[in-house]
């Protein structure tokens, strides 16, 4: 295969185990991951639900400490709910740890939560969604995402990760500043202030993005990579692409525009079994949609089908999920990866087990031809 694969993991929690077992899993993966030729292994955020990846930095450290060559990086840092600053030195310092190997995902989440919350309009009637497939790629029509910013849950998150009466800067100059921060050339007031580890250090900035909307344009704008959240936002990643390498201005770092596009995989020895053990994905996408926060992730041998209105609003997800046996899957990612002519691809691979989602990697990294 011409293109680099990489592994995003959500360090997710099953059901009947814990967030302990679900670290000790994604170290265990990490160094799979590594021994079976994985470029980069990316570690998600989120908070207040059964996944135990709410601080990428620290979880970083652990995977750089527990593995040798591998790239680990933030998939992503949620700048809505931090700071500048606070990003550019935990980074500095893990990548004086681990010199080369850290890679410093970013995105706007916390600010699109907080932006939507605070500006919705009364949720219209949906119309129906419309689907169509491009080169065996299926493209679904955008979900509705209003009815989410309606959930206590999300609304608590907003509150408790940002100070009473907090404000979030605006995303491109968080950006601009953890560039000038990583340069060494920021400044308050005319007077140079330089971050401790940090001196003119290697990392540079990888955006994280599902949509047209700022950040796939900041990341063009300022020649910086960019992730397209195929496997969250599947209706608009292709959006995203398109506005991003029409924006994209050459950086010292980027010459050309530089483009990883993600994908959910369940990859078994045969199909039937693949499918079985994705089963209970769509109760897992439907708990964070209906629910607010994903759920501890079913196991696909105890699940009651989804009714027909549950399945309408995950099938989005279920529709783009990547299923089957290794040459079925890696046909259909090289058919992504033509779409959108990619420069690498991310999997992200959850099941209830951790030794179905060990066997799909390794069976996804043989069939590609990383090992």
């Amino acid at each position: 295969m011409s293109v680099p694969l990489s592994v995003l993991d959500l360090a997710p929690i099953s059901e009947g185990s814990d967030a302990a077992s679900a670290l000790r899993n994604t170290v265990e993966l990490a160094q799979h991951a590594e021994r079976w030729g994985y470029r980069r292994y990316w570690i998600a955020e989120h908070h207040f639900v059964a996944v135990a990846s709410s601080s990428p930095a620290v979880l970083i450290g652990q995977l750089a400490a527990a593995t040798e060559r591998i790239h680990v990086g933030s998939a992503a840092v949620q700048l809505g709910y931090t700071t500048a600053v606070a990003v550019v030195e935990a980074f500095g310092m893990l990548d004086a740890l681990y010199p080369g190997r850290i890679d410093l995902g970013i995105g706007r989440s916390g600010q699109r939560r907080r932006e939507a919350n605070d500006q919705r309009p009364p949720r219209p009637k949906s119309p129906p969604r419309e689907w169509h497939e491009v080169d065996g790629v299926v493209v679904p029509a955008p979900f509705d995402v209003s009815a989410l910013m309606r959930n206590p849950l999300l609304r608590a998150q907003m509150s408790l990760l940002q100070q009473p009466e907090a404000v979030s800067p605006d995303f491109a100059g968080q950006v601009d500043d953890i560039l000038a921060m990583l340069d060494g050339t920021f400044t308050v007031d005319e007077f140079d202030v330089h971050v401790v580890p940090v001196a003119r250090t290697g990392i540079r900035p990888w955006v994280f993005g599902s949509s047209k909307g700022q950040s796939a344009q900041v990341a063009g704008a300022r020649g910086l990579p960019f992730v397209a959240s195929y496997h969250i936002t599947p209706a608009t990643a292709l959006e995203a692409i398109e506005v991003y390498r029409n924006g994209f201005r050459p950086s010292a770092e980027l010459a050309e525009p530089y483009v990883v596009v993600s994908a959910d995989v369940v990859v078994a020895d045969d199909t039937e079994t693949a499918r079985h053990l994705a089963s209970s994905y769509g109760h897992w996408v439907y708990s964070i949609r209906a629910d607010g926060g994903a759920a501890p992730y079913p196991d696909p041998d105890a699940i009651e089908p989804l009714s027909p209105e549950q399945a309408e609003v995950v099938k989005d997800r279920t529709a783009t999920q990547f299923v089957g046996e290794p040459d079925e899957v890696a046909h259909r990612l090289e058919a992504l990866q033509r779409l959108t002519d990619a420069d690498e691809l991310v999997v992200t691979s959850v099941t209830h087990r951790q030794e179905d989602r060990l066997r799909s990697h390794r069976l996804l990294a043989q069939r590609w031809g990383l090992s």
